[in-house]
């Protein structure tokens, strides 16, 4: 670990941001410039003690999760995110598996996002990040670990609960797309990548996933009219449009609907009824800390 590499490093990027960069208001008058370390903090989900750290050569070793979360706050790029991990003394993650990296771009246009439900996805159907919106429809999908972080595996691991944000009579064409993305994704990564290990995983879990696998449906679709359900306002019929980056490995989703229908009202809805439940939850921790 090169810890001098290390703060330097930290500051300049975090000096070389603006708040507007990452989806902040401008705020107070600034002394400095750049972003505020704890605002840094705040977007990496860590607190502004260990970040500090960080930049005056004091903290501990950063752990790969940690760094992810710095890297996605900052706005790496992809190489920028390699060498950070090196001065960290990490090896550098495979670019087709680190699910705690968003890609820069996409991660500045979801920043601006507000008012429409948004999310970011890899190629193996994995959540990469999502808006206040989007949590608030599918719930929120960044807390899993593992497999279970994929909407390709829950969707044929647990049938039950991940197939209930679409109605019955859309689910077996919505299999089947998954499926197909699957089969591109692998297509794309070779035999040897997560999508083959995905692939190994689901035929063992799910005889319906190998019977649509046996079907050699190849496509990638994103863009998409659709209807989903939510257990409280109840179908949303949205169109889907993608955002794709370069080499195809992400792809950000953004769900709008017509101006003025039912359905612009129901996600308008699920703004207030998202604010409300993050009340519930603080109210909720504050009387556990009681």
């Amino acid at each position: 670990m090169d810890r001098a590499a290390l703060a330097d490093f930290l500051r300049r990027h975090r000096e070389a941001l603006q708040p507007g960069d990452v989806g902040l208001g401008p705020g107070l008058r600034r002394r400095a410039p750049g972003l505020r370390r704890e605002e840094v903090a705040q977007l990496a989900l860590m607190s502004t003690d260990y970040y500090t750290r960080l930049e005056q050569q004091r903290g501990p070793q950063p752990s790969t999760q940690i760094l992810a979360s710095i890297a996605r706050a900052l706005r790496l790029t992809d190489d920028e995110r390699d060498y950070l991990y090196r001065v960290a003394g990490h090896g550098v993650p495979d670019r087709t598996v680190d699910v705690g990296h968003v890609a820069p771009a996409l991660q500045r246009v979801l920043d601006r996002l507000s008012d429409t439900p948004a999310l970011v996805l890899d190629v193996l159907g994995r959540t990469l990040a999502q808006n206040d919106l989007a949590r608030a429809l599918y719930g929120d999908a960044t807390t899993r670990t593992g497999w279970e972080r994929s909407e390709i595996y829950r969707w044929f691991a647990h049938p039950g609960t991940a197939r209930a944000v679409y109605p019955a009579d859309d689910r077996a064409r919505q299999g089947r797309a998954l499926v197909a993305s699957l089969r591109a994704a692998l297509g794309a990564l070779g035999p040897s990548s997560g999508a083959a290990d995905l692939v190994a995983v689901l035929e063992r879990t799910s005889p319906e996933f190998v019977a649509l696998w046996e079907r050699q449906e190849v496509a990638r679709r994103f863009t998409d009219h659709k209807v989903l359900v939510h257990p409280e306002v109840g179908e949303i019929e949205v169109d889907c449009q993608a955002l794709l980056t370069e080499d195809q490995l992400q792809v950000l989703l953004v769900l709008t609907a017509t101006p003025g229908s039912e359905s612009a009202a129901k996600i308008r809805l699920l703004g207030v009824l998202g604010m409300q439940d993050l009340g519930a939850d603080v109210a909720g921790d504050r009387q556990a800390a009681r």
